[in-house]
């Protein structure tokens, strides 16, 4: 594990030279830890710094993204930031960022139109009331067209680098697996199961009798929903199959790298080490961890801690040198003293962790905490700074 050597990057590699190399890069992490807010700096940052087109996109249901870019109403379709909000920050890009957020039942009704064998079936499929349901709402629905998503984007070709702000990490692993499981389900016995009776009207013993209870309970009209639901879906097998396997081969490509933000607190700080272990054993590529919120490195400076126990020691020294009240003063030079050393020795514990992480991605990078919330580009390349390299 590299050892950080100043705030912000590691002396093994930086955020900038991986995404100067790199197509995807897929921003995870718990909730709560400025995983959105990493993601559009760094996209911010690219665009600053390098040629091309930058594309950074939320799949998070939360829609956090265009607080933190300062704008408003991103949707499905792309939209570019305009420079005016880079040379307002002091920046003269030298390429293009642009954003959009997820919207997962435009998204959905997207994919039918594509890949419907035929305008009848795409018409049953989209006033389907079963698919009208769960195409916006269904968490699984959300995680299997966010790959979609990212994939589209990528193979139109418009962008030379997208970065993905994902769900927080309990659910990056859901949205890894997306596609895989929308493939098994439409191999699976359960649609079987749903589609053979309504394709045929003999039924065989062993479903006759589940049938018969779901009817009393659910209705005949709901069940016929389900089944014709699933038959016209049913005809986008092949196509959902060949995509789940392409997004895979895309998400194991050199070109594409995953970056787990945490801070170091313990529960973020595991959960991160969990998501950082299980897309090693993936065998994705681990490009960078980020830490946000990290205390700066003066504190662990043996000559700050020497000035700090000096002052301590002297307060009242130095305390009579000043035209202020001598005793307050005083009080006030020990707290700052003893708040020094106590912030030091959180410091050291916050390097040894980083130390101690199991995973080695090619960056380790680190952001101090803010004194001001992060609301515009602004702030967004600040942040960007701290990280970049």
């Amino acid at each position: 594990m590299p050892v950080i050597s100043g705030q912000g990057q590691s002396t093994r590699a930086s955020l900038d030279a991986l995404l100067a190399a790199r197509e995807i890069a897929i921003t995870c992490g718990p909730g709560g830890v400025g995983k959105t807010t990493t993601a559009a700096a760094t996209a911010a940052m690219a665009a600053a710094y390098q040629p091309g087109r930058v594309l950074v996109l939320t799949v998070d249901p939360a829609r956090r993204l265009a607080d933190a870019l300062g704008v408003q109403g991103l949707g499905n379709a792309e939209r570019r930031i305009p420079d005016e909000l880079f040379r307002e920050a002091g920046v003269t890009p030298r390429g293009e960022l642009w954003a959009a957020m997820l919207d997962t039942k435009e998204s959905w009704d997207a994919l039918i139109r594509r890949h419907a064998p035929d305008a009848r079936t795409r018409q049953q499929i989209l006033q389907n009331p079963l698919y009208r349901n769960i195409s916006g709402r269904f968490v699984q629905s959300h995680d299997y067209i966010a790959m979609e998503r990212l994939y589209e984007i990528h193979a139109e070709g418009s962008y030379d680098l997208i970065v993905v702000d994902t769900p927080p990490s309990r659910h990056a692993l859901d949205f890894l697996d997306a596609p895989k499981r929308m493939a098994d389900f439409f191999s699976s016995r359960l649609l079987r199961w749903l589609i053979v009776p309504y394709r045929s009207r003999v039924m065989n013993l062993a479903s006759k009798p589940f049938y018969q209870v779901a009817d009393r309970l659910l209705g005949t009209q709901f069940l016929e929903d389900i089944a014709e639901f699933f038959i016209l879906f049913n005809t986008l097998h092949e196509g959902f199959v060949q995509r789940a396997e392409a997004v895979g081969r895309l998400l194991e490509d050199r070109r594409t790298t995953f970056v787990v933000v945490s801070t170091l607190e313990a529960a973020p700080l595991r959960e991160a080490e969990l998501l950082a272990g299980a897309l090693v054993d993936r065998r994705l590529h681990l490009g960078a961890l980020v830490f946000n919120k990290v205390l700066p490195d003066y504190l662990r400076d043996p000559g700050a801690a020497e000035v700090a126990r000096a002052i301590g020691e002297r307060a009242g020294e130095i305390a009579g040198q000043l035209p202020t009240d001598p005793a307050l003063t005083e009080r006030l030079l020990v707290e700052i003293a003893e708040s020094f050393l106590n912030l030091r020795i959180v410091a050291r514990r916050e390097a040894e962790q980083q130390a101690d992480l199991g995973a080695t991605p090619e960056v380790l990078a680190s952001a101090p905490a803010f004194d001001t919330d992060i609301a515009d580009l602004a702030g967004l390349l600040r942040l960007g700074r701290a990280l970049w390299g």
